[in-house]
């Protein structure tokens, strides 16, 4: 049950309860929630987390709520009538960033284009986007950058046009974000070396590879012979070597991950993604074990509501399994989408975490 609230919003309950559960943009301006335990309110649309059933309020206006002892959201601010104004902020930032790529971008000149200060400006894009201003604009340059090579441009020529300015940078920067070294990105990883071990799991074999940054591969299949001849296919061009006891540490985490004795969270990871790919996996990995989220609940969550065929695209290019947890997005209901490793083994692994 919710409980009851001495100023009961012009709708039922049950109506509020599913306009917040779907994050519904409708109710914005009909009525706020409280969160009993955290003592804030928000906006129906608020991208944050979805409390606990029992732990809603409902309030008709942001002062009936700030009079029950609750503090307005930092992240939807409900008190503002002009929502859209702060996301057209967000737009036009972003679009500077992205005009400016060749540049550093400080706050201050942030501050002077949309008329706030470098302090909310900070707060507000980081909040909305997941990232602060200079990360946002590192990470759409080595996208820009990954892209270019893939049209065939030289290093050279995708280096300038992206605007590193010298090579040290260049490296500096897409050392990590690409996950590989750029010309060693751009002929498909020819020259990485992976070493992978296999192993039995609760939901058939896994073949875990790594390189020296970290996982860069977990496959789950129904035979090792399979699972090598998928590594060869997503690597062709890297060297493979087995190395069951020197990744027995990794095999074991995952065994004790769907045991509910581990995360997986704070693996290494080496995997190659666009930065909006990693916000998406993020996503994937805030979700509790036990739990799902549909598509559109993971879109609205990083700030996105009409993305839900971009997280499903993400999902089925993640090539690790369980430590980033795909299998936990399903459609709207509850009801279990396509899954790389197969609909039948996201089906046991739902059923498993909820054990």
């Amino acid at each position: 049950m919710i409980s009851a609230t001495t100023h009961p919003v012009p709708i039922s309950s049950r109506t509020a309860w599913k306009a917040v559960l779907s994050r519904n943009r409708r109710f914005d301006h009909v009525f706020v929630y409280a969160v009993t335990s955290t003592r804030i309110y928000c906006r129906p649309s608020c991208p944050a987390r979805r409390p606990a059933h029992d732990r809603v309020r409902f309030f008709e206006t942001p002062e009936q709520a700030e009079l029950a002892g609750f503090r307005e959201c930092r992240r939807c601010w409900p008190r503002s009538h002009d929502h859209t104004r702060i996301a057209q902020r967000i737009d036009q930032i972003r679009q500077y960033l992205h005009s400016h790529s060749s540049e550093r971008v400080s706050l201050a000149t942030l501050a002077k284009e949309v008329n706030l200060s470098p302090y909310h400006i900070q707060r507000m894009f980081t909040r909305s986007v997941g990232l602060s201003p200079s990360a946002y604009q590192r990470a759409a340059r080595a996208e820009r950058f990954k892209l270019l090579l893939k049209r065939g441009y030289t290093i050279t020529r995708a280096l300038y046009d992206c605007g590193f300015g010298s090579s040290s940078r260049l490296y500096d920067r897409t050392d990590g974000e690409l996950g590989m070294l750029p010309r060693t990105y751009r002929s498909g990883g020819k020259g990485m070396t992976l070493r992978y071990a296999t192993g039995r799991i609760a939901v058939g074999h896994l073949l875990i590879a790594v390189t020296s940054r970290g996982i860069a591969a977990a496959n789950l299949g129904s035979t090792v012979s399979q699972l090598r001849a998928s590594l060869r296919r997503d690597f062709p061009h890297a060297v493979l070597r087995q190395d069951q006891s020197g990744l027995s540490h990794y095999l074991r985490a995952f065994r004790q991950s769907l045991a509910g004795e581990q995360s997986l969270t704070t693996l290494p990871l080496d995997v190659q993604g666009t930065a909006f790919q990693w916000k998406i996996w993020k996503a994937l990995q805030r979700i509790p074990r036990g739990r799902t989220q549909s598509y559109q609940e993971i879109a609205r969550s990083i700030g996105h509501p009409k993305a839900a065929r971009a997280v499903a695209r993400a999902c089925a290019t993640n090539r690790v399994a369980l430590a980033i947890p795909c299998h936990r997005a399903v459609r709207m209901g509850g009801h279990l989408a396509g899954y790389r490793w197969g609909i039948g083994r996201k089906r046991k692994l739902v059923a498993l975490e909820r054990t």
